[in-house]
C-alpha cells in the first residue's frame, strides 16, 4: 500500500449540519486515526486532542432552513437534505461514509414549532438519512434533535478553547489560579449566550449551576472542565431592539403619536419602525385617512442619550437581584474574576464591533474608550454624510443603509451587555490621549503569561470559523479514543450536570454520541413506525407516530422498548399489554412449579387432583387402554409480536438562536486547524501566542466501558 492510500485510510471524517432559522449549513471535518497517531507520538502530542482540520469548500449553506418544511415534511429530504448530502458525497471517499457520523442538531426555527410538528419533522429527516444515505446514524435520538441554547454555548465553548490551543497548550494559557481557559460570549438576534470556567471559589460556591464536560486525550486520558453556559432570552440585539421601540412609544405619550423622536438614529434620518430608510418626507402625510398613519422614526443623533435609554433595558421586567452576583436578568450565578476569566467574543460581538468601526484603523483590539469614542464621531454624523460614505463603499460592500441605521443602538446595545450587564472591565476610560489603545498595552504587558484583554471579538482563528459545530465535532472526536490503562472501563465522553446525586454518570447526561456509550451499542437506528397523524384530524400529539421506513427499528441507548418488562408494562396499547401480562403469570408460575421438587410436586399434583388430568388411575387411553398418556408441556413458548417502539421524546425549548453559523452572513472562511493563535491568524485577538497543536485522529468504530461502580475525576479545573 502506497503511503497516499496508506493515509487515506488513516483518515477518520464526521459531518455536523448546523439547521437554523434561516437555512442549513453542513460542515464536513477531518482527523487522523488514533491508532496511527500513538504509533509515533511524542509526549506532548500524547497530551493534546486530535487535530480536527476544514475546508471552506467542505462547507455548504443552503436555504431556507428545515422548520419552513414542517408543513411538508415529506419534502424536507429530496427538497432540502439531499443537496446537503451530494455535497459530503464528493468530499468523503465512499469507503468512509460508512463510518463517518452525520449530527444534524436544529436550533431557533425548529425549536419554536409546535412539539407535535417539532417531532414529525426531526423523525422524517431521520427516516430520508437513513433511508438514502449509509452515514454512521444508529440513533437519531442524539444524532438528529434539536438542542437547547445552552448546548450550543457549551459547544462554542469547546470551539474557541480547542482553536486559540488552551486545552493543549497550558502553561502557555496560564491565567493564574490554576486556570487556563477562555470564556465564551455570543449573540444572536433574539439571544445571547455565556459560557465559562469559573475560579475555585465561584465554582465551590455554585456547583449546582455548572456542567460537568468529559473528554479524552489521544493518550487515554479523561480531563475534566466545570463550566458555567446560560442563555439570555429577549437579549438578542433584535429582541433588545424591540424592546427599545416600545419605550420610545410610551415616552411619547401613547400609540397616537406618530412621531418618535429617536436618539440612537442619525440626525436627519427619517426611518419606518423596522429600520428602513423613507427619506425626509413624513412617514404617513399627505390625504392618508388617519386610521392608515403608520408610526416613523427621525433621528437625533444625540448618542449620550441612546445610551442611557438602551441601559434600562438590561434589567427591564426581569425580577430583582438579591445577591452580589447577579447579571443580566436578575438571577444569580458565577461571578467572572476579570483576573483570570477572558472571553472571547463571536456573531454580532464581533460584526458590532469591527463591520464599521475597524475600517480605516490600523488598531484591530477592543478597548471600551477606543471603540466608544468611534461609535460616538459615527453616530454623530448627519445622515447625508453617512449616504455619501455608503455609496463610495467607504465600510465596504457589505454594509447596507440597513446595516448603517442600526449600528448606532447595536453598538450601545452590545457596550450595556459587556460593561454593565456582565461586568466586563472598562479598559481604557480612564486613558486620555488621541491614538492611545490600552488593550495593546495590557496585552504587551501579559503576552507572556498567554492571556488577552478581558474581552475581545473574534471571527476566525487560523481562517477558521468559531462556530460551535465545530465544539461538536471535538467533543465525538475524542470520544472515540480508547480509555487509558488495561482495564477498558473509563466514565463516558459528555456532559451532564455538575452535581451528583448518588448516580455514577448524572441522570441528564448526553453522551458525545450514540455509539461511544458503551452500555449499549445499537446497531440499527431507532425509528418509530407509525405513520404520523395530525391533532387536527385525530392524532395524538403526545406520542406523534412517524412514517415507515422499510427498516427495522434498533434501540436507542435509553430506549428499553424491545426489553421484556418495556414491551409488558411501557406500551401504551392496552390490547397488546393484557396477554403480555398473563403470559408473564404464566411462565412464572411454571418456573416455580418446577423449583418446587420432585416429592412436592407430587404432593401437590395430588392434591388438585392434576395427576387424573395427566393420566392417574381410572384414566382410559384413546384407544381404550389403562396405559398412562403423557403429555410434554411446552418448552418454547412464543411471546408472541413486539411492542412497538415508543416515540423518542424532545424537550421543549424556548430559546432562540443566537449560533454564529446559520445566520452569519459575513461568510466563513475556513482551513486546515492549527491550534494556537498569532496576531496574523486571530481576528480582532492582537496577540502572538505561537502555533501548538498535535496531529491525531479517532476511530469511529472504538467503544467506551463504563464502570458501574467505579469512577475518577482526571484533570478538570
Amino acid at each position: 500500500m502506497d503511503l497516499e492510500a496508506r493515509r487515506r485510510k488513516d483518515w477518520r471524517y464526521g459531518c455536523v449540519m448546523d439547521a437554523g432559522s434561516s437555512g442549513t449549513r453542513i460542515y464536513i471535518y477531518r482527523w487522523l486515526d488514533h491508532m496511527s497517531q500513538r504509533e509515533k507520538a511524542t509526549p506532548e502530542e500524547l497530551d493534546s486532542f486530535p487535530l480536527i482540520s476544514t475546508k471552506k469548500k467542505w462547507i455548504k449553506k443552503i436555504r431556507p432552513g428545515v422548520s419552513a418544511f414542517a408543513d411538508r415534511i415529506e419534502s424536507v429530504g429530496p427538497d432540502h437534505l439531499e443537496e446537503l448530502f451530494a455535497h459530503a458525497r464528493t468530499i468523503i471517499p465512499p469507503d468512509q461514509i460508512p463510518d463517518t457520523p452525520l449530527f444534524l442538531l436544529a436550533t431557533a426555527g425548529v425549536r419554536l414549532l409546535p412539539v407535535w410538528e417539532r417531532k414529525a419533522l426531526l423523525t422524517e429527516i431521520c427516516n430520508y438519512a437513513v433511508q438514502n444515505t449509509n452515514f454512521l446514524l444508529p440513533d437519531c435520538k442524539l444524532h438528529i434533535q434539536a438542542i437547547t441554547g445552552e448546548t450550543e454555548g457549551l459547544y462554542g465553548w469547546i470551539a474557541a478553547n480547542y482553536l486559540i490551543g488552551s486545552f493543549d497548550a497550558t502553561q502557555k494559557h496560564d491565567h493564574g489560579k490554576n486556570h487556563h481557559t477562555y470564556g465564551f460570549l455570543d449573540m444572536g438576534g433574539a439571544s445571547a449566550q455565556i459560557a465559562f470556567v469559573p475560579n475555585a471559589t465561584e465554582t465551590k460556591k455554585h456547583a449546582d449551576d455548572l456542567k460537568l464536560l468529559r473528554m479524552r486525550k489521544l493518550s487515554g486520558q479523561s480531563v475534566e472542565y466545570k463550566v458555567f453556559v446560560t442563555t439570555w432570552l429577549g437579549f438578542g440585539v433584535h429582541q433588545a431592539r424591540s424592546r427599545y421601540l416600545e419605550k420610545l412609544v410610551e415616552a411619547s405619550g401613547g400609540e397616537n403619536v406618530l412621531e418618535l423622536p429617536d436618539p440612537c438614529l442619525h440626525r436627519g434620518l427619517t426611518a419606518t419602525i423596522d429600520g428602513k430608510e423613507v427619506g425626509s418626507s413624513s412617514a404617513g402625510s399627505g390625504n392618508q385617512p388617519a386610521s392608515e398613519k403608520k408610526p416613523y422614526l427621525f433621528g437625533t443623533g444625540k448618542f449620550d442619550e441612546c445610551q442611557l435609554q438602551v441601559h434600562p433595558l438590561l434589567s427591564d421586567g426581569k425580577i430583582p437581584c438579591n445577591n452580589a452576583a447577579c447579571l443580566l436578568d436578575g438571577h444569580h450565578f458565577p461571578q467572572a474574576d476579570f483576573d483570570i476569566n477572558h472571553f472571547l467574543g463571536v456573531s454580532e460581538y464581533w460584526h458590532t464591533t469591527h463591520e464599521v468601526f475597524e475600517m480605516g484603523h490600523e488598531t484591530k483590539a477592543y478597548d471600551l474608550a477606543t471603540y466608544s469614542k468611534r461609535v460616538r464621531e459615527y453616530c454623530s454624523e448627519p445622515w447625508d454624510a453617512i449616504r455619501d460614505k455608503l455609496h463610495q463603499h467607504e465600510w465596504g460592500k457589505k454594509i447596507d443603509a440597513e446595516k448603517a441605521i442600526s449600528i448606532c443602538f447595536r453598538a450601545s446595545w452590545v457596550m450595556s451587555v459587556l460593561h454593565d450587564g456582565i461586568g466586563v472591565p472598562r479598559i481604557g476610560l480612564d486613558t486620555s490621549g488621541s491614538g492611545h489603545n490600552a488593550t495593546e498595552q495590557l496585552i504587551g504587558g501579559a503576552k507572556d503569561k498567554g492571556f488577552l484583554d478581558p474581552f475581545q471579538a473574534v471571527d476566525d482563528i487560523h481562517d477558521v470559523e468559531v462556530s460551535w459545530t465545530l465544539g461538536k465535532m471535538v467533543l465525538y472526536a475524542t470520544s472515540v479514543i480508547p480509555p487509558k490503562g488495561n482495564s477498558g472501563y473509563a466514565l463516558p465522553v459528555g456532559f451532564g450536570s455538575n452535581t451528583l446525586k448518588g448516580e455514577v454518570i448524572p441522570a441528564d447526561f448526553e453522551y458525545a454520541g450514540s455509539g461511544t456509550n458503551p452500555a449499549k451499542t445499537p446497531s440499527k437506528p431507532h425509528i418509530p413506525t407509525t405513520p404520523p397523524t395530525s391533532p387536527a384530524i385525530g392524532g395524538s400529539v403526545s406520542g406523534i407516530p412517524v412514517p415507515t421506513t422499510g427498516s427495522e427499528p434498533g434501540p436507542g441507548p435509553e430506549d428499553d422498548s424491545d426489553h421484556w418488562h418495556g414491551a409488558l408494562w411501557n406500551n401504551s396499547n392496552s390490547n397488546r399489554r393484557i396477554p403480555g401480562i398473563i403470559l408473564f403469570l404464566l411462565i412464572f408460575s411454571f418456573a416455580s412449579y418446577l423449583l418446587l421438587g420432585r416429592d412436592r410436586r407430587h404432593r401437590l399434583a395430588r392434591k388438585m387432583n392434576l395427576h387424573r388430568l395427566f393420566g392417574g388411575k381410572g384414566r382410559k387411553s384413546a384407544m381404550g387402554g389403562s396405559g398412562i398418556l403423557y403429555e410434554r408441556i411446552g418448552e418454547d413458548i412464543e411471546l408472541g409480536e413486539s411492542a412497538t417502539p415508543s416515540f423518542f421524546e424532545l424537550a421543549d425549548y424556548e430559546d432562540d438562536d443566537v449560533g454564529n453559523g446559520i445566520n452569519n452572513d459575513s461568510g466563513s472562511r475556513s482551513g486546515t486547524m492549527r491550534r494556537g493563535v498569532s496576531t496574523s491568524n486571530v481576528k480582532g485577538l492582537g496577540l502572538n501566542l505561537g502555533p501548538y497543536g498535535s496531529r491525531m485522529g479517532s476511530r469511529i468504530s472504538s467503544r467506551e466501558h463504563l464502570a458501574a461502580v467505579s469512577r475518577s475525576r482526571d484533570g478538570g479545573e
